[in-house]
């Protein structure tokens, strides 16, 4: 169904275990190449910084996350392969600038390991670089990964656009989240040449399943990403701005933002706002 579809809005679910991870099959298989995440602050949610606005540009299709592993017969060692392709490395270094412009951003950071992981990140980085004389007038500047964990909590406003392979990029991504209000106000776009995948950022949350108490703002922006994706700005920027709307006047809020109300009282006001604005 999906390979038939322009875009496909995928809900958070929990893997089997021994299952590979359904969202990581359909990335593959649909070759949506890039993960995009914004990370942005709204107005009306105490978070650490009120002043971000920037996107994590992920590669999806290699890494470590590609699921080659394998384990001995004594299941005394496993071993994971780390690929990472010129090819795949240029595509999302490209994407990564392409962004840039149609955000009308001015950087765009690679973050690696190239110190010691020199021959993979070391692959990643010079595809960057080679990518970047193509784009005089973006600004390049490249961190390790673990010095950018670093800077997301001390200066994260200096980020515009980051590029970084599969795992670095999950990980950075959902520490972002955190300085913005949490996973429930994280969308994310799945991007390739022929299809788009949006899904919320956050896991399946077990724990609070059946609860009608999670957060659906997520869900909702992801929804509005794929609208964007699909060319149906008007709509894209109504269910965007009704989020806001929703989050900076503050009358209902799920437990993860300090309140008491229900997922579908969310829901309920981002509906009447839509209304509002239409």
């Amino acid at each position: 169904i999906a390979r038939n579809a322009k875009a496909t809005l995928f809900g958070a679910i929990t893997s089997t275990p021994g299952q590979k991870s359904p969202i990581i099959t359909l990335r593959q298989e649909l070759d949506t190449y890039a993960n995009l995440r914004p990370i942005k602050s709204f107005k009306g949610i105490n978070c650490l910084f009120d002043d971000l606005d920037f996107l994590i540009v992920r590669e999806n299709t290699e890494g470590l996350y590609s699921g080659n592993e394998t384990i001995d017969d004594g299941k005394e060692k496993a071993v994971a392969q780390r690929v990472i392709t010129r090819k795949a490395s240029e595509r999302i270094s490209r994407l990564a600038f392409e962004q840039a412009i149609k955000l009308n951003k001015e950087s765009v950071t690679c973050v690696h390991k190239a110190n010691v992981l020199k021959k993979t990140d070391g692959v990643f980085k010079e595809s960057f670089f080679k990518v970047a004389k193509d784009y005089p007038n973006i600004k390049t500047n490249d961190y390790y990964v673990d010095a950018t964990a670093m800077y997301l909590l001390t200066k994260p406003q200096e980020f515009d656009v980051i590029v970084t392979s599969n795992l670095f990029g999950d990980i950075l991504s959902d520490a972002s989240a955190g300085l913005v209000g949490g996973l429930g106000l994280a969308p994310s776009g799945n991007i390739g040449d022929e299809h788009g995948l949006f899904e919320p950022v956050h896991g399946s949350a077990p724990d609070i399943a059946g609860r009608n108490i999670s957060n659906p703002i997520a869900m909702i922006l992801s929804v509005s990403m794929m609208l964007e994706y699909l060319n149906e700005d008007y709509w894209a920027e109504k269910v965007r701005v009704a989020c806001e709307n929703v989050l900076e006047k503050g009358k209902v809020k799920t437990p993860d933002l300090g309140g008491r109300d229900k997922t579908m009282d969310i829901a309920k006001e981002v509906i009447k706002e839509i209304g509002n604005l239409i």
